[in-house]
Parts: structure tokens; C-alpha cells; sequence
């Protein structure tokens, strides 16, 4: 008998398939990763000269602004004494009910200068938890150096 030879024809197509494997695989990844990378605090920031806020968005919406006293006590001036200091709770509590009433509500931060930065992000994150998508910091204008009057040098 006879061995009969079959030849293969060639094939000049590519096997996708593994490729598309391995992007499924990498999409399941990044959507595992992505949410755990999102731990930031979002905040936006004044840039250098930054315009006061819109004085007809303010008369709509009355903000909310909590105050980090040099101590690091909490004060809200939306309820009752306002120059009473609040525990974290209340002031959540606050945060939350202002922005159930008006979602637009703007939402500032106003800290002394000697407060410590991890206490400044504390704030943040319990606005934040509380409900505020967006914090802005309240800040003294920038003042306009004085000239120098004697550019000589001379006393």
C-alpha cells in the first residue's frame, strides 16, 4: 500500500484570539485598580490673582464655610452659634442637610495659617464624606508691595 501524503494548505491569516485574551484580561485589571487608585481629595485651587466668586451666585446660593481655628477646632456659619466650636458629627451633619436643600451650594474652607496641613486635609475629606464634590479655600487678597522709597540705598 501506498502512504498517502496530505499537505496542509497554508494559512496567511493571524490567530486573533490570544490577543484578544489578553486585552480582556488587562481590562479586567485596570477596573479592579482603577477605583482603589481614587483616594485623592478633590479641591480647586485658586491660581495666582484668582477673581472673587460671582457676587449673583452667592446672593442664590449662601455658602458654607467651615473655619479651622489656630487650635483646630471646627466652626460652620450655617446653623445655630456659629461661633460655637462643632465635632466632627455635627459639622457632617450640617454639611449634609445644606447640600440636600441646595446641591449648588459652594463649599469653602477657611484655615489659619499656623493650623497644620493634616489637619487642613482632615477637613477636606470630612466635607467630602459628607457630600462636597468640589472644596475652595478662602484666602486674604494679595496685597501690592509698597515701593521702595529710597532705590538708592542710601540712609
Amino acid at each position: 500500500m501506498a502512504a498517502r501524503v496530505r499537505r496542509r494548505k497554508l494559512m496567511g491569516e493571524i490567530n486573533v484570539v490570544p490577543y484578544i485574551d489578553v486585552m480582556l484580561v488587562l481590562l479586567i485589571i485596570f477596573m479592579i485598580t482603577a477605583p482603589l487608585l481614587k483616594q485623592g481629595v478633590k479641591v480647586d485651587l485658586p491660581a495666582a490673582g484668582a477673581k472673587p466668586l460671582d457676587a449673583r451666585f452667592l446672593a442664590k446660593h449662601e455658602p458654607l464655610i467651615l473655619t479651622v481655628d489656630a487650635r483646630g477646632r471646627l466652626y460652620v456659619n450655617i446653623g445655630r452659634d456659629s461661633a460655637q466650636p462643632l465635632d466632627e458629627q455635627t459639622v457632617s451633619a450640617r454639611t449634609t442637610a445644606v447640600l440636600r436643600r441646595d446641591p449648588e451650594t459652594p463649599i469653602l474652607l477657611r484655615a489659619d495659617r499656623s493650623v497644620a496641613y493634616g489637619r487642613v486635609v482632615h477637613a477636606m475629606v470630612l466635607l467630602q464624606r459628607a457630600g462636597a464634590a468640589k472644596v475652595g479655600f478662602l484666602t486674604d487678597p494679595e496685597r501690592p508691595q509698597a515701593p521702595d522709597r529710597n532705590p538708592s540705598g542710601r540712609p
